[in-house]
């Protein structure tokens, strides 16, 4: 497997032939796209294909043809191989998580010229035949057996969610915002940072002393930003809702508080926030290996929320997912296995979740349930494992068992995925900005274009 070697001219005989096979993934999908300038939505946009012929993402077909070439290239001839030509056919769409074999086959050599004519085929699990054709190369005349070089490793970052959030954001009214506590640098740079791009209008609540000070360290301007001086934390939670409350602010925003101090706050029975919803939390993701925008939920408020409570998650998420452009959001409700436990509560409440989906009781979406991590989002899996359902492997929402599930599930594809973030609080009158006070500029200011898009929508949606 170290070494690479070929076949010359001479070494090959009519029939002689080649293969390998390859899963193909996401990932090999925005690899070609990024080095062929290929970017069809067909391939890289799941909502423009949902409405396409095939109503889902497919392969390149030239990703299938490149099979070929790897195969000539390093196995039959080999390294030396010069290719001449190549006639294709394309019989089937190939889908991510598509198990492809490709073959070459010696069909004719043509001596004196060391030409050799080879029949292509690719074929998926099930042996049906996705492309067939014909290849000429010039085999080469020299042997070789050399050190098999090892593929680079690419990690893609599609930044969909950071760009595109913060272009659609931008293209609705401002979003008066009350930012509870700003009173740390990292948090008073993404207001100043969303304030000069005009995605919020900030009132900043907090004490005086201590926002200014943060800007003057962040080396930033409040020039033309509102301050109201409250002498401490809990003072600005309590504001930042009184404000919201009476329709001043359309939104809040967590600083450097504690999120207990601020959803305190929220909770209490006269703070005019509450709504008949249970409060949840989303992260909204772009995975780079992932083929759209994917919601985890909760990841940050309810420990270990009830069945009722995990309706009303749901539904948040299913709202939220709705207000992004998902049409019928896929929600996959998580648990360690894809069957029913009674031992297992999260597969019990999974399960009654699937029904209070199929009976209406969770609207707008698809839910289906238990299902395990890998089964949630990737289609190999799935086929793998042969579950039949219309949610497996293509999932916009993670619906977790609990908080800690959700959470570690979160940080892993924050930190070990590169993944884009954004988070809100769903289900009060207004969408609350939670994020980490370790969160990056950069996740600040896409959760503050996703509160705006939500907290416009919301607004249509009530005037409707």
């Amino acid at each position: 497997m170290n070494r690479i070697s070929n076949r010359i001219y001479d070494e090959m005989a009519v029939g002689d032939n080649a293969s390998l096979t390859r899963t193909v993934t996401l990932h090999d999908i925005a690899m070609f796209a990024a080095t062929s300038g290929d970017i069809n939505p067909s391939h890289m946009d799941a909502e423009f294909a949902a409405g396409e012929r095939f109503g889902h993402v497919i392969v390149h077909g030239m990703w299938t043809a490149s099979l070929i070439s790897a195969l000539l290239g390093t196995e039959l001839p080999g390294p030396g191989t010069i290719y001449l030509g190549q006639e294709l056919r394309f019989k089937r769409p190939v889908s991510p998580g598509d198990i492809v074999t490709a073959v070459v086959t010696v069909r004719e050599k043509r001596d004196g010229k060391g030409i050799v004519i080879f029949d292509c085929v690719c074929s998926d699990a099930e042996g049906r035949t996705l492309l067939t054709g014909t290849a000429e190369v010039i085999a080469p005349t020299v042997k070789y057996d050399l050190d098999r070089v090892q593929v680079p490793d690419v990690q893609i970052n599609r930044h969909r969610l950071f760009s595109t959030g913060i272009k659609r954001a931008m293209a609705l009214p401002p979003l008066r915002t009350a930012v509870v506590h700003p009173c740390s640098e990292r948090a008073i740079s993404a207001v100043i940072e969303a304030y000069a791009e005009r995605l919020f209008d900030p009132t900043l609540i907090g004490p005086r002393h201590r926002i200014e000070s943060a800007a003057e360290a962040a080396g930033v301007s409040l020039s033309g930003i509102e301050i109201v001086d409250v002498p401490h934390s809990h003072a600005a939670a309590m504001s930042a809702v009184e404000m919201a409350a009476r329709g001043r602010v359309g939104a809040i925003m967590k600083g450097s508080l504690h999120t207990d101090e601020l959803l305190s706050a929220v909770l209490a029975k006269d703070s005019g926030l509450l709504t008949d919803r249970w409060l949840s939390h989303a992260f909204v993701f772009d995975v780079p290996a992932y083929e759209k925008l994917l919601i985890i939920t909760d990841a940050a408020i309810n420990i270990a929320p009830t069945l009722e409570q995990k309706r009303d998650i749901a539904q948040n998420a299913i709202d939220l997912a709705r207000l992004l452009g998902v049409k019928v959001p896929k929600v996959a409700v998580l648990a360690a296995v894809e069957t029913v436990n009674p031992r297992m509560v999260s597969t019990l409440d999974a399960a009654a979740l699937t029904a209070m989906g199929a009976r209406g009781q969770i609207k707008h979406g698809q839910v289906d349930g238990p299902l395990a991590f890998d089964n949630a989002i990737d289609m190999g899996a799935v086929r793998e494992k042969g579950i039949v359902s219309e949610v497996a492997g293509q999932a916009d929402i993670l619906l977790a068992p609990n908080l800690e599930a959700g959470n570690i599930a979160a940080k892993q594809l924050m930190y070990f995925a590169k993944a884009d973030s954004a988070g809100l609080v769903l289900g009060a009158r207004v969408p609350i900005i939670l994020t980490s006070r370790s969160d990056s500029v950069r996740t600040r200011l896409a959760s503050i274009a996703l509160a705006r898009i939500v907290a416009y929508g919301n607004a249509v949606m009530a005037g409707a």
